[in-house]
């Protein structure tokens, strides 16, 4: 988990480098980033799904292989688009390894420590992303760019090592009870998802005629995806899974607050530098200490659900956020980088207790056969929360700002951007909160088990 999200956030500080090196104008450094992203969005419920039929171990193995076996090939590409196909393979690992290692939990922890298992992760995740901007200036500085690719190297062996020696291996089933895996259902879904992150993720902040296409294009694949998981013997995601109400309430507030997410490291950077007028320096480190508070929150967060309840939780984190999202949309400009700092550790910390719970709530609840494939779900609605984040956030911002180029908009222009889109990010965490306290107890779903 750490590794995957390190190798998410470590590449962005390496994009001048790259287009220095391979002399590539930004856009098409660019894709370093967007084809790990599409990569991992695109295929992490297919993953997850081939993980519960052909067995989670042998998967994970797999992933951890293809994951060190693509960062040796993007640390010695020789031209940018190699590049980029060896982030798109890299990115298929880090999404085998996002989905499985999650699925994991219910099969080698004890149920009664379900919530501390699952803020470990939250805990290794929260920190790849916090350490990925410091520790790439670092490597980029002493050995250049190469560094930043050849150095997840060493861990991910070190992490397949442990995996080969420790995971309890494959539980065989029958060869009655093996399903085919839904081919096509994967095409269609892969195809959709990438077509959503397409449309969020191009022209650089402007929505236009191709942004459109994409996404009606991603509308169209989502229906011929329903009308194949239908008549599919052996669907890649259960219909009857997803019209669990509680599920559905789970997914949909994870996408919630993974938007608000977003919208700290949207607006953040440009609040600090262009409205307090701190430098780069210092900038780096205050944006550093919200990934810092959710790994300090999670574990805590996790044994708290474990004894208290993850629905309490769960709904103790959203209404966390949206305190710290009033605070930021309300607190005046005048108190400085405290008075963005406090709210966002109120935020972050909330983000990092409603994740831990709301994953711990619906993991806990899913039978065996199935671990895989909604692990993939829950991971997918935060991708595609972070993505809608970044584009409808940024869109907010620039509304809200007045000004025609956020880019060069004003101090107090910046401030009033901030304020917008901290009061719509707590409109939406409040939405969530009403989904929380709406769906008190998640019902047993058919075929879930112990």
């Amino acid at each position: 988990m750490l590794l995957s999200s390190l190798a998410s956030s470590i590449a962005n500080v390496g994009l001048p480098d790259l287009a220095q090196a391979f002399d590539a104008s930004f856009r098409g450094v660019q894709w370093v980033l967007l084809a790990y992203l599409l990569a991992t969005t695109t295929l992490i419920v297919s993953v997850g799904r081939l993980g519960d039929m052909v067995g989670r171990r042998r998967m994970l193995l797999a992933g951890l292989a293809l994951f060190a076996s693509a960062s040796a090939l993007c640390g010695l590409a020789p031209s940018l688009w190699l590049l980029v196909a060896g982030r798109a393979a890299q990115g298929l690992g880090a999404s085998v390894m996002m989905a499985l290692s999650m699925a994991f939990v219910g099969e080698t922890v004890a149920k009664n420590k379900t919530g501390g298992a699952m803020g470990l992760l939250g805990t290794m995740s929260a920190m790849g992303t916090a350490l990925g901007p410091s520790l790439g200036g670092v490597l980029i500085a002493a050995f250049g760019w190469r560094a930043i690719f050849l150095a997840a190297v060493p861990p991910a062996i070190l992490a397949l090592w442990l995996a080969y020696s420790h995971l309890p291996p494959d539980r065989e089933r029958p060869n009655s009870n093996k399903a085919r895996f839904d081919a096509p259902g994967m095409l269609l879904l892969a195809l959709t998802l990438a077509a959503y992150a397409l449309a969020m993720t191009m022209g650089r902040g402007s929505f236009g005629p191709v942004n459109l296409a994409l996404l009606m294009a991603a509308g169209l694949g989502l229906g011929l995806f329903g009308l194949v998981e239908r008549r599919s013997s052996s669907p890649l995601i259960d219909l009857v899974t997803i019209a669990d109400p509680a599920l559905r309430a789970s997914l949909a507030m994870s996408a919630l607050v993974s938007t608000v997410v977003m919208a700290t490291l949207v607006v953040g950077p440009f609040y600090l530098s262009r409205s307090l007028g701190i430098d780069a320096a210092l900038a780096g480190i205050v944006l550093s200490i919200g990934p810092l508070a959710a790994a300090m929150t999670a574990v805590p967060a996790g044994r708290l659900a474990d004894r208290v309840g993850a629905h309490r939780m769960t709904a103790a984190g959203l209404a966390a956020m949206t305190a710290g999202c009033a605070l930021l949309a309300l607190l005046p400009r005048a108190l400085g980088v405290a008075g963005y700092v406090v709210p966002i550790v109120v935020i972050t910390a909330g983000y990092a207790l409603f994740q831990t719970a709301n994953n711990t709530a619906v993991m806990s609840g899913i039978g065996q056969d199935r671990r895989g494939v909604i692990s993939g779900l829950l991971n997918l609605s935060r991708s595609l929360g972070l993505l809608t984040g970044a584009s409808a956030m940024g869109a907010v911002f620039a509304s809200g700002s007045g000004a025609p180029d956020i880019a060069a908009a004003g101090s107090d222009a910046v401030a009033l951007g901030m304020r917008a889109t901290f009061a719509a990010a707590g409109l939406l965490t409040a939405a969530a909160l009403a989904l929380a306290i709406a769906g008190h107890r998640r019902p047993m779903a058919p075929g879930d088990g112990p």
